[in-house]
């Protein structure tokens, strides 16, 4: 039985202050239950530090937004795998949509991020979807093939069980729009036979394969009641405490 992950993907949102905010938020509404679900928050870099400091003694994981699969060097702006382990990150989001679309990142560039994240001893959430026009085109299936072979290239099966695969259709990221259950899942069954094939079918059916895509209080349950369905990467309703607890809850 495969553990459902909700990540909330903070993206450019939320300063120190409306960090512990929101922090204090959803540690609040969840008490002293656990969830029966992994829970991860990833804000922005500058607020990681106080992140990690709130969530000590917390079931809630901390995950960052991006990294450079650089050790250090010459790069202005940038963050290493190392920087986030020393401010208490587990998870890194890797590949998101945005990231491909915005600044360009490359299918191979982002297999190195998840080679080096994985050498950090990070867990990478690998972020894979279709656009409007590719899904309308008809390719949404040869899309997802190429983003998974040569994002997991010389991943071996043993890395593959600390990945976390991210399916999100680009048509649905902030747009209010969402992946019907039925349209979901059967991108995540395909993803997962790809999986299958690609390793072997026992390494498949342990991959945690999330939805992101306007998840939200009122679709979350039916989105995760599917099968191949294990969590959600949320983006707008994570940033606020009532609507990522209802999210929570629907685990």
């Amino acid at each position: 039985m495969r553990t459902k992950v909700i990540a909330g993907n903070w993206k450019m949102h939320k300063d120190v202050s409306g960090t512990i905010d929101l922090i204090t938020g959803i540690k609040a509404g969840l008490g002293a239950t656990t969830p029966n679900c992994t829970v991860i928050v990833c804000p922005p870099f500058t607020s990681l530090e106080t992140a990690s400091t709130l969530l000590k003694n917390s079931p809630i994981k901390l995950g960052a937004q991006n990294m450079n699969p650089e050790s250090s060097g010459a790069f202005t702006g940038e963050i290493s795998p190392s920087m986030l382990k020393s401010v208490g990150a587990e998870y890194v989001i890797l590949g998101h949509s945005e990231r491909r679309t915005l600044f360009g990142e490359s299918d191979q560039f982002i297999n190195q991020k998840i080679k080096k994240a994985l050498e950090a001893g990070l867990l990478p959430i690998f972020c894979i979807g279709e656009t409007l026009q590719e899904r309308e085109s008809g390719v949404t299936f040869d899309i997802l093939k190429r983003q998974v072979t040569q994002g997991l290239s010389g991943i071996s099966e043993q890395e593959l069980a600390k990945i976390i695969i991210a399916y999100e259709p680009v048509w649905a990221i902030g747009t209010g729009k969402t992946a019907s259950p039925e349209q979901a899942q059967e991108v995540h069954a395909y993803i997962r036979g790809l999986a299958a094939s690609l390793y072997s079918t026992a390494a498949a059916e342990k991959l945690i394969i999330q939805y992101g895509g306007s998840v939200k209080p009122d679709n979350a349950k039916e989105l995760l009641s599917q099968k191949d369905i294990d969590g959600a990467l949320v983006g707008g309703a994570c940033l606020a405490a009532e609507s990522f607890l209802g999210i929570i809850n629907a685990c």
